[in-house]
């Protein structure tokens, strides 16, 4: 009997690691310790599906690395690691932080349509080394609902939106303000299910393998 590779999700998402689980997975979590907006910094020249590829790359290899750093590491694992990013009026947006920032951009997408990008990596490891990767990104258009002021101070004093990915969850309490999604919808969650079930078959995986 040939035995499934470990799952590890290389994100601290909830949401990601919601999705998986309900798609049949039960991956070990794994968090990267990269510095997604020094890593941002020098990546602004890129057109916006590179910069969250490369984001998610980098997360992969700071995974493997203290996957193969564990004393009783598996031997055969695939990493899955994601980043997303807002790609609105011409400029990436990721996790606004404060309150002002969330707020002035929630005033500026109202009403409008913005594309979510979310980079994808898929890493094989086997006998302690990388043995195939692959990455792709994926992008689903978000149309916002048209709200007034107070309902965007409302929802900003919340929290949810300040460490998430253009400021908005689909699965949350942002999910009231949305009123369309042309895409994949397990994208903008965090983790496109379509994308990573084509990049696990380019490492050589049959996800059906990976069912709990």
């Amino acid at each position: 009997m040939v035995t499934a590779p470990a799952v590890i999700l290389g994100s601290a998402s909830p949401a990601r690691l919601r999705v998986l689980r309900d798609a049949g997975l039960d991956p070990r979590v794994l968090v990267s310790d990269v510095d997604e907006d020094a890593l941002l910094a020098t990546l602004a020249a890129f057109p916006p599906d590179d910069v969250v590829v490369r984001l998610a790359q980098a997360k992969a290899d700071a995974v493997v690395a203290a996957l193969l750093a564990e004393d009783a590491a598996p031997t055969d694992a695939v990493v899955l690691t994601c980043d997303s990013m807002l790609f609105f009026d011409g400029r990436l947006s990721g996790k606004p932080h404060t309150a002002d920032v969330a707020r002035a951009q929630w005033r500026r997408m109202r009403g409008r349509d913005a594309e979510l990008i979310t980079g994808h990596c898929v890493t094989r490891v086997r006998a302690g080394a990388v043995s195939d990767a692959a990455h792709a990104a994926a992008s689903t258009t978000i149309r916002f609902a048209e709200i007034d002021d107070a309902t965007v101070d409302a929802y900003v004093a919340t929290g949810e939106p300040l460490s998430v990915a253009g400021a908005f969850t689909l699965d949350g309490r942002g999910g009231w303000f949305v009123d369309a999604v042309d895409g994949d919808p397990s994208s903008v969650l965090g983790i496109g299910l379509p994308t990573v079930h084509r990049l696990l078959g380019e490492v050589g995986i049959d996800v059906t393998t990976l069912w709990r």
